[in-house]
């Protein structure tokens, strides 16, 4: 029986802006999630969805509520702590792919060991691997620009997964991509799910990205329904 791997409980987010009154993006949101689950977060454009997942991911920090990652209750740990953290047990992909320009493919996948100060020597192998696994054999060497927007976000989920970690999240993977794109994106990370056991919760507007899902949760005004 697969066990939970992350656990939410009354979440809530404000965000205080110039207007008479905060903003309430999460209303006391309940959450869980198994070791080895797809799941799709959908909604509305303003419902929350990017709001929660930025929260999970530990990239913001909530107003009030309790959150568990592998076992790790993480308001509990300090800023530092955090960061360590989510570099080596969580990963995240980025809508607009956040590569860096300068940087050619195997550097920008090579960010997070680089970030934990881990020796190449230790993680270059496992980087060629990572990079036959997403398709760009012999792109080692190209930048960003020299890429179409599918490679890139290849690129982008490689850099994610280099640190194998125990959740990925991905915030709308396919949005800025043709349909062919999309459908290798999706096809990568539901055999992430199958044949490694990752667990992945998206952002999407794709109900074509339903089929490649265990489950989807709908947010309407920072509430599931």
């Amino acid at each position: 029986m697969k066990k939970n791997i992350l656990k939410v409980e009354k979440l809530v987010k404000t965000y205080k802006i110039d207007s008479p009154s905060p903003i309430l993006a999460l209303r006391g949101v309940d959450f869980t999630c198994q070791e080895g689950e797809f799941v799709g977060l959908m909604g509305r454009s303003g419902s929350g969805k990017s709001t929660f997942l930025h929260q999970l991911a530990l990239l913001d920090v909530p107003t009030s509520g309790y959150i568990e990652l592998a076992g790790v209750d993480v308001s509990k740990l300090s800023q530092k702590k955090r960061a360590v953290f989510r570099l080596k047990t969580l990963g995240y992909v980025f809508q607009d792919y956040a590569l860096i320009p300068e940087l050619n493919l195997y550097e920008n996948i090579a960010l997070p060991m680089m970030a934990l100060k881990v020796s190449k020597s230790k993680y270059h192998l496992e980087i060629v691997e990572i990079i036959r696994r997403v398709g760009l054999e012999g792109r080692e060497n190209n930048l960003p620009s020299e890429l179409s927007g599918g490679e890139q976000q290849r690129v982008s989920i490689a850099r994610a997964i280099i640190n194998k970690p125990k959740i990925l999240f991905a915030d709308e993977p396919t949005a800025n991509l043709d349909v062919e794109s999309a459908t290798v994106i999706m096809e990568l990370m539901r055999e992430l799910v199958d044949k490694y056991n990752q667990t992945i919760i998206i952002v999407t507007h794709e109900q074509d990205d339903e089929k490649y899902l265990d489950r989807v949760v709908h947010l309407t005004d920072g509430k599931f329904f």
